[in-house]
């Protein structure tokens, strides 16, 4: 093998994943929204769970994006940790179409033959001024490019048959009983960790299979360590996450442990309910007979061993979540034994709680994950408003510093929370999105930006309360009621517009007359108060100082309505169709 059929493997390979990310890329993009009303919709029961996972995963062709979506919509409070057990269960059984599909159009049908004519398809669907017919393009050339790497990679691997001395090398690995099924269970492991795709292995492994280099068994073997390496995968992607993100990518790990449990101590009683399975339903020769061998892809026993394969990985699957769908409750309480939430919610605020770590999903599902996280900023601030007010009626020394240490604490959290959301709108801006995506990613900035100056104004407040204490001025009993007055207006526009995000996040936004009514309640009130501040100066300027820091203050209260309404009116722009 020379240094070019290396390079050749290599690029094959990249143009696969390539390929395989671009498919799945469209597809989602082409049918997010609807998938996720499904998700949402079709998770009361276990058993619906399972069925939405399979159906979706099935569709997107890919595990991991319904793995994001899932942990997405539990952050939110949309599905439980087990509805979503469930889902993903059903997501283990969904991905397995995708070996049947390499193994039927990759190797039998060789879909690479129509691959590059369908390239044409997809570049006039792909400059098309629609999104969705956009989106459709990006489909078809992902489609086109996995099978053409595929092809590729089938022409660049070696014929090992023409060297019976590495041949029997490889042979020599299979050679050891149990202990070979262990050794290739490691290996598959390793290469989907290294591939970051559980798909691509199992190309490689149909290929090593179909060219003679390994046994039936130990291809099955890999497949089993297949199924570990791609929950290391998601646990290494969710250990910097949130505990949701992580006691989701523990529950899948559980699930796959236990199927590769099983199917271990029932190995070779298992391989033979493969082969009797393979061939009843394809009449094929039994892969798991004794002396079965594979001549080549094109061979009967070629056919019967990709397919006995990819029946494996669908059986074993299948098997799995029959066994433990009855049982999600008890995995939910297990993973949530394991990752315990944080005791203590007052250090963990400025900490991010929707946005997952890991690879960015694609928009349709980030700009989801933001949505969640902005509504989390919203509940931020309105918490330290409520520190404000109490700062405001707090007369004690001691405790009125600590109040003003956590305005300043709440102040810096804004900051931190707008830069991270940025950050992670930034990483989406850069990639292709649509017309739509790019409307919404322009309001969330402007909407952090809004929820950062609120951040603000509780630290303002506290500034102006230091002043006043400097300068020896105490508010009267009557100053305190009003200011209470417009802090209680304020938390009426705050739940206005959490109402109204909160609306936007469930598609059921239709007017603002919420955010109006309360932003015209604080105008109005700050109109009072301050006509009634200028006729008690002009009856006792006595009082004139502390009656700066009186207005001062309800001019902050004021302004915080000002950015709550921008904020409903962003969405009112962005969002209501």
């Amino acid at each position: 093998m020379n240094i070019m059929q290396v390079f050749t493997l290599l690029g094959a390979l990249g143009m696969f994943l390539y390929g395989m990310n671009l498919m799945s890329s469209g597809l989602q993009k082409a049918a997010g929204e609807r998938l996720r009303g499904l998700l949402s919709a079709m998770t009361s029961n276990p058993l619906k769970g399972v069925l939405t996972g399979m159906g979706i995963t099935a569709i997107i062709q890919s595990s991991s994006a319904t793995t994001v979506m899932v942990v997405s919509f539990v952050n939110a409070g949309l599905l439980t940790l087990v509805q979503a057990i469930g889902v993903i269960m059903g997501a283990n059984i969904g991905t397995t179409i995708t070996a049947w599909m390499v193994a039927w159009l990759g190797f039998k049908a060789d879909i690479s033959i129509l691959a590059v004519p369908m390239m044409l398809f997809g570049f006039l669907f792909s400059n098309s001024k629609k999104n969705q017919r956009k989106n459709i393009g990006e489909l078809i050339v992902g489609f086109c490019l996995l099978f053409l790497g595929l092809s590729f990679m089938k022409e660049s691997v070696p014929d090992l048959r023409q060297t019976p001395e590495v041949l029997e090398f490889v042979r020599t690995w299979s050679a050891h009983g149990f202990g070979s099924v262990l050794l290739f269970l490691a290996f598959g492991t390793v290469l989907t960790l290294v591939l970051q795709s559980s798909s691509a292995t199992m190309a490689i492994t149909l290929i090593m299979l179909s060219m003679g280099w390994i046994p039936f068994g130990m291809a099955c073997a890999m497949v089993l360590g297949e199924n570990i390496g791609t929950t290391i995968t998601a646990n290494i992607a969710a250990s910097v996450g949130n505990t949701q993100a992580k006691r989701a990518a523990m529950s899948h790990t559980i699930f796959n442990l236990f199927g590769v449990l099983w199917a271990l101590i029932l190995f070779y009683p298992f391989l033979r309910l493969v082969g009797t399975v393979t061939e009843t339903v394809f009449g094929l020769p039994n892969p798991a007979a004794e002396g079965f061998s594979v001549s080549g892809p094109t061979s009967p026993e070629g056919t019967a061993a990709l397919y006995g394969l990819s029946m494996l990985h669908t059986l074993f699957n299948l098997i799995n979540t029959l066994i433990l769908v009855w049982f999600t409750g008890l995995i939910a309480k297990v993973v949530s034994c394991i990752i315990r939430s944080s005791e203590n919610k007052e250090k963990e605020v400025f900490r991010l709680q929707y946005i997952s770590a890991g690879p960015l999903a694609t928009p349709e599902l980030a700009v989801e994950q933001a949505f969640n996280e902005i509504i989390h900023f919203a509940q931020i601030s309105k918490k330290g408003a409520a520190y404000a007010q109490a700062a405001i009626n707090e007369n004690e020394p001691r405790k009125l510093e600590e109040l003003k240490e956590k305005l300043v604490k709440y102040e810096e959290i804004s900051d931190h929370i707008e830069y991270e959301i940025a950050t992670f709108l930034n990483g989406v801006s850069a990639g292709e999105i649509s017309e739509s995506t790019s409307r919404k990613i322009k309001a969330m900035y402007k909407i952090i930006g809004e929820l950062e100056s609120l951040g603000d104004s509780g630290e303002t407040i506290s500034r102006i309360l230091s002043r006043k204490n400097i300068r020896k001025k105490d508010f009267t009993p009557d100053i305190i009621n009003n200011l209470n007055a417009m802090a209680n207006a304020v938390n009426d526009a705050y739940d206005a517009m959490i109402a109204n995000l909160n609306a936007v996040h469930k598609g059921q936004l239709t007017d603002i007359s919420n955010a109006y009514n309360a932003e015209d309640r604080l105008n109005n009130l700050r109109n009072d108060l301050r006509n009634a501040v200028i006729e008690d100066i002009d009856r006792n300027d006595k009082n004139y100082l502390a009656s700066v820091y009186y207005m001062d203050i309800v001019n902050v209260y004021e302004h915080m309505g000002d950015f709550m309404i921008n904020i409903s009116q962003d969405l009112e722009r962005a969002f209501i169709r």
